[in-house]
Protein backbone atom coordinates (compact mmCIF):
# COMPACT_ATOMS: atom_id res chain seq x y z
CA UNK A 1 0.00 0.00 0.00
CA UNK A 2 2.85 2.48 0.77
CA UNK A 3 4.25 1.94 -2.39
CA UNK A 4 1.29 2.23 -4.35
CA UNK A 5 0.85 5.58 -2.77
CA UNK A 6 4.01 6.98 -3.64
CA UNK A 7 4.38 5.68 -7.17
CA UNK A 8 0.39 5.59 -8.27
CA UNK A 9 -1.80 8.30 -6.47
CA UNK A 10 0.36 11.40 -6.16
CA UNK A 11 1.25 11.78 -9.61
CA UNK A 12 -2.30 10.37 -10.65
CA UNK A 13 -3.66 13.07 -8.64
CA UNK A 14 -0.89 15.78 -10.11
CA UNK A 15 -2.61 15.05 -13.39
CA UNK A 16 -6.04 15.36 -12.48
CA UNK A 17 -5.40 19.19 -10.82
CA UNK A 18 -3.31 19.80 -13.81
CA UNK A 19 -6.04 18.70 -16.56
CA UNK A 20 -8.97 20.33 -14.35
CA UNK A 21 -6.80 23.90 -14.76
CA UNK A 22 -6.17 23.44 -18.42
CA UNK A 23 -9.69 22.84 -18.51
CA UNK A 24 -11.26 25.40 -16.23
CA UNK A 25 -8.35 28.07 -15.32
CA UNK A 26 -6.38 28.79 -12.30
CA UNK A 27 -9.36 29.46 -10.18
CA UNK A 28 -10.25 25.77 -10.11
CA UNK A 29 -6.47 24.70 -10.53
CA UNK A 30 -5.97 26.39 -7.75
CA UNK A 31 -8.61 25.52 -5.12
CA UNK A 32 -7.68 21.79 -5.51
CA UNK A 33 -3.65 22.37 -5.55
CA UNK A 34 -4.09 23.73 -1.65
CA UNK A 35 -6.10 20.59 -1.12
CA UNK A 36 -3.86 18.25 0.86
CA UNK A 37 -3.70 16.02 -2.74
CA UNK A 38 0.32 15.76 -2.14
CA UNK A 39 1.08 16.24 1.38
CA UNK A 40 -2.02 14.07 2.33
CA UNK A 41 -0.72 10.79 0.84
CA UNK A 42 2.43 11.33 1.82
CA UNK A 43 1.19 11.66 5.37
CA UNK A 44 -0.30 8.82 4.95
CA UNK A 45 2.58 6.88 4.11
CA UNK A 46 4.43 7.60 7.02
CA UNK A 47 1.50 6.71 9.22
CA UNK A 48 1.79 3.06 7.76
CA UNK A 49 5.44 2.78 7.63
CA UNK A 50 6.22 4.74 10.97
CA UNK A 51 2.75 4.56 12.92
CA UNK A 52 0.19 6.94 13.76
CA UNK A 53 2.21 8.20 16.87
CA UNK A 54 4.92 9.83 14.73
CA UNK A 55 2.72 10.73 11.79
CA UNK A 56 0.37 13.27 14.19
CA UNK A 57 3.61 15.15 14.82
CA UNK A 58 4.53 15.09 11.32
CA UNK A 59 0.60 16.52 10.55
CA UNK A 60 1.08 18.96 13.45
CA UNK A 61 4.08 19.95 11.55
CA UNK A 62 2.82 20.14 8.16
CA UNK A 63 0.28 22.63 8.82
CA UNK A 64 2.85 24.77 10.55
CA UNK A 65 4.26 24.21 7.14
CA UNK A 66 1.65 26.54 5.23
CA UNK A 67 3.70 29.47 6.76
CA UNK A 68 7.14 28.72 4.50
CA UNK A 69 4.38 27.87 1.38
CA UNK A 70 3.40 31.59 2.29
CA UNK A 71 6.78 33.26 2.75
CA UNK A 72 7.23 31.07 -0.62
CA UNK A 73 4.10 32.88 -2.34
CA UNK A 74 4.72 36.39 -1.28
CA UNK A 75 8.53 35.73 -2.35
CA UNK A 76 7.53 34.90 -5.58
CA UNK A 77 4.99 37.62 -6.18
CA UNK A 78 6.89 40.16 -5.62
CA UNK A 79 9.68 39.03 -7.74
CA UNK A 80 7.36 38.02 -10.96
CA UNK A 81 7.07 41.73 -11.82
CA UNK A 82 10.78 42.70 -12.30
CA UNK A 83 12.64 39.02 -13.00
CA UNK A 84 11.93 35.41 -14.73
CA UNK A 85 10.70 32.41 -14.20
CA UNK A 86 14.06 30.67 -13.20
CA UNK A 87 14.76 33.93 -10.90
CA UNK A 88 11.57 33.74 -9.18
CA UNK A 89 11.79 30.38 -8.36
CA UNK A 90 15.51 30.47 -7.21
CA UNK A 91 14.63 33.31 -4.68
CA UNK A 92 11.01 32.28 -3.51
CA UNK A 93 12.72 28.31 -2.81
CA UNK A 94 15.07 29.74 -0.52
CA UNK A 95 13.05 31.53 1.42
CA UNK A 96 10.48 28.71 1.43
CA UNK A 97 14.28 26.80 3.04
CA UNK A 98 14.83 29.67 5.35
CA UNK A 99 11.40 29.99 6.91
CA UNK A 100 11.52 26.04 7.20
CA UNK A 101 15.24 26.04 8.77
CA UNK A 102 12.92 29.09 11.20
CA UNK A 103 9.88 26.58 12.15
CA UNK A 104 11.82 23.24 12.84
CA UNK A 105 13.02 25.28 15.68
CA UNK A 106 9.61 26.44 16.67
CA UNK A 107 6.95 24.21 18.91
CA UNK A 108 3.50 24.86 19.64
CA UNK A 109 0.38 22.87 20.23
CA UNK A 110 -1.51 22.39 17.52
CA UNK A 111 -4.55 24.85 18.39
CA UNK A 112 -1.75 27.60 19.03
CA UNK A 113 -0.41 26.53 15.57
CA UNK A 114 -3.79 26.97 13.85
CA UNK A 115 -4.62 30.09 14.93
CA UNK A 116 -1.03 31.42 14.16
CA UNK A 117 -1.57 29.82 10.26
CA UNK A 118 -5.12 31.41 10.06
CA UNK A 119 -3.93 35.26 10.83
CA UNK A 120 -1.05 34.60 8.41
CA UNK A 121 -3.60 33.38 5.92
CA UNK A 122 -5.92 36.32 6.33
CA UNK A 123 -2.30 38.69 5.85
CA UNK A 124 -1.05 36.65 2.86
CA UNK A 125 -3.01 38.17 -0.21
CA UNK A 126 -2.27 41.71 1.02
CA UNK A 127 1.46 40.96 1.20
CA UNK A 128 1.48 38.81 -2.37
CA UNK A 129 -0.64 42.35 -3.94
CA UNK A 130 -2.55 42.77 -6.74
CA UNK A 131 -1.68 41.11 -9.63
CA UNK A 132 -0.32 43.28 -12.32
CA UNK A 133 -2.10 43.66 -15.73
CA UNK A 134 -2.02 40.57 -17.77
CA UNK A 135 -0.59 40.18 -21.29
CA UNK A 136 -1.58 37.94 -23.94
CA UNK A 137 -1.50 34.58 -23.53
CA UNK A 138 0.55 32.20 -25.16
CA UNK A 139 -1.29 29.02 -26.39
CA UNK A 140 1.74 26.18 -25.42
CA UNK A 141 1.75 22.38 -26.33
CA UNK A 142 0.63 20.78 -23.15
CA UNK A 143 4.18 17.91 -23.03
CA UNK A 144 4.93 18.78 -19.07
CA UNK A 145 2.39 16.37 -17.76
CA UNK A 146 4.89 13.54 -17.59
CA UNK A 147 7.59 15.76 -15.97
CA UNK A 148 4.77 17.23 -13.20
CA UNK A 149 3.57 13.25 -12.74
CA UNK A 150 7.39 12.61 -12.11
CA UNK A 151 8.01 15.21 -9.40
CA UNK A 152 5.30 14.45 -7.26
CA UNK A 153 6.16 11.13 -7.73
CA UNK A 154 10.11 11.30 -6.57
CA UNK A 155 8.79 13.91 -3.92
CA UNK A 156 6.86 11.23 -2.41
CA UNK A 157 9.22 8.42 -2.45
CA UNK A 158 12.14 10.89 -0.81
CA UNK A 159 10.36 12.28 1.70
CA UNK A 160 8.81 8.79 3.03
CA UNK A 161 11.96 7.29 2.79
CA UNK A 162 13.66 9.61 4.59
CA UNK A 163 10.99 10.10 7.19
CA UNK A 164 12.92 7.69 10.00
CA UNK A 165 16.14 9.77 9.80
CA UNK A 166 14.46 12.87 9.21
CA UNK A 167 12.15 12.38 12.23
CA UNK A 168 8.41 13.74 12.29
CA UNK A 169 8.99 17.47 12.64
CA UNK A 170 10.94 17.66 8.93
CA UNK A 171 9.12 14.82 7.63
CA UNK A 172 5.79 17.11 8.19
CA UNK A 173 8.27 20.06 6.79
CA UNK A 174 8.69 18.85 3.83
CA UNK A 175 5.66 16.94 3.51
CA UNK A 176 4.84 20.46 2.58
CA UNK A 177 6.99 20.97 -0.22
CA UNK A 178 5.54 23.74 -2.58
CA UNK A 179 5.27 21.10 -5.66
CA UNK A 180 1.94 22.46 -6.96
CA UNK A 181 3.09 25.91 -6.64
CA UNK A 182 6.31 25.36 -8.20
CA UNK A 183 5.20 23.48 -10.96
CA UNK A 184 1.42 25.54 -11.73
CA UNK A 185 3.20 28.76 -11.00
CA UNK A 186 6.03 28.67 -12.83
CA UNK A 187 4.71 27.66 -15.94
CA UNK A 188 1.86 30.23 -15.45
CA UNK A 189 4.13 32.80 -15.34
CA UNK A 190 6.45 31.35 -18.62
CA UNK A 191 3.39 30.83 -20.49
CA UNK A 192 1.10 33.76 -19.80
CA UNK A 193 3.14 36.28 -17.69
CA UNK A 194 3.82 37.20 -14.47
CA UNK A 195 -0.05 38.89 -13.80
CA UNK A 196 -1.69 35.48 -14.55
CA UNK A 197 1.09 33.38 -11.94
CA UNK A 198 0.37 36.23 -9.15
CA UNK A 199 -3.82 35.48 -9.82
CA UNK A 200 -2.76 32.21 -9.26
CA UNK A 201 -1.57 32.60 -5.82
CA UNK A 202 -3.71 34.67 -4.88
CA UNK A 203 -6.35 31.73 -6.05
CA UNK A 204 -4.12 28.91 -3.94
CA UNK A 205 -4.20 30.82 -0.56
CA UNK A 206 -7.79 30.23 0.16
CA UNK A 207 -7.49 26.59 -0.27
CA UNK A 208 -4.98 26.47 2.41
CA UNK A 209 -7.42 26.88 5.36
CA UNK A 210 -8.79 23.35 4.42
CA UNK A 211 -5.48 22.13 4.32
CA UNK A 212 -4.78 23.38 7.72
CA UNK A 213 -7.83 21.88 8.37
CA UNK A 214 -6.88 18.22 7.58
CA UNK A 215 -3.79 18.87 9.39
CA UNK A 216 -5.11 19.69 12.50
CA UNK A 217 -7.89 17.03 12.63
CA UNK A 218 -4.53 14.58 12.12
CA UNK A 219 -2.61 16.15 14.52
CA UNK A 220 -5.86 15.20 16.92
CA UNK A 221 -7.08 11.79 15.79
CA UNK A 222 -3.91 10.02 14.97
CA UNK A 223 -2.19 9.68 18.45
CA UNK A 224 -3.04 6.61 20.25
CA UNK A 225 -5.70 6.14 17.35
CA UNK A 226 -6.76 4.26 14.06
CA UNK A 227 -5.18 5.72 10.91
CA UNK A 228 -7.93 5.08 8.38
CA UNK A 229 -10.89 6.40 10.03
CA UNK A 230 -8.57 9.20 11.54
CA UNK A 231 -7.71 10.01 7.49
CA UNK A 232 -11.34 9.99 6.64
CA UNK A 233 -12.61 12.51 9.18
CA UNK A 234 -9.39 14.86 8.38
CA UNK A 235 -10.42 14.70 4.93
CA UNK A 236 -14.43 15.07 5.27
CA UNK A 237 -13.40 18.17 7.39
CA UNK A 238 -10.89 19.55 5.14
CA UNK A 239 -13.85 19.05 1.80
CA UNK A 240 -16.64 20.94 3.76
CA UNK A 241 -14.04 23.59 4.69
CA UNK A 242 -12.90 23.78 0.95
CA UNK A 243 -16.34 23.58 -0.50
CA UNK A 244 -17.37 26.52 1.47
CA UNK A 245 -14.29 28.61 0.68
CA UNK A 246 -15.27 27.63 -3.27
CA UNK A 247 -18.93 28.98 -2.52
CA UNK A 248 -17.37 32.55 -0.77
CA UNK A 249 -14.87 32.79 -3.69
CA UNK A 250 -17.99 32.16 -6.52
CA UNK A 251 -19.93 34.87 -4.80
CA UNK A 252 -17.20 37.16 -5.14
CA UNK A 253 -16.54 36.17 -8.74
CA UNK A 254 -13.43 36.30 -10.85
CA UNK A 255 -11.58 36.13 -14.05
CA UNK A 256 -10.50 32.96 -15.01
CA UNK A 257 -7.21 32.51 -16.99
CA UNK A 258 -5.85 29.46 -18.37
CA UNK A 259 -2.02 27.82 -16.78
Amino acid sequence: MPLILKLLLVPSLIALVTLAGRRWGPGVAGWLSAFPIVSGPILLAIALEQGSDFAAIAAANTFLAVLAVLVFSVAYARMAVRANVAACLGVALLAWALAVAVLQRVSLPPWAGFVVVAIALLLAPRLIGQPPAPGAANVRPARDLPWRMLAGAVLTVAVTQAASGLGPTLSGLFAMFPVMSTVLVGFSHRASGPGFAVALLRGMVGGYHAFAVFCLALALLLPGGAIGPAFLVATACALAVQLGVRRITARRGGRSVRV
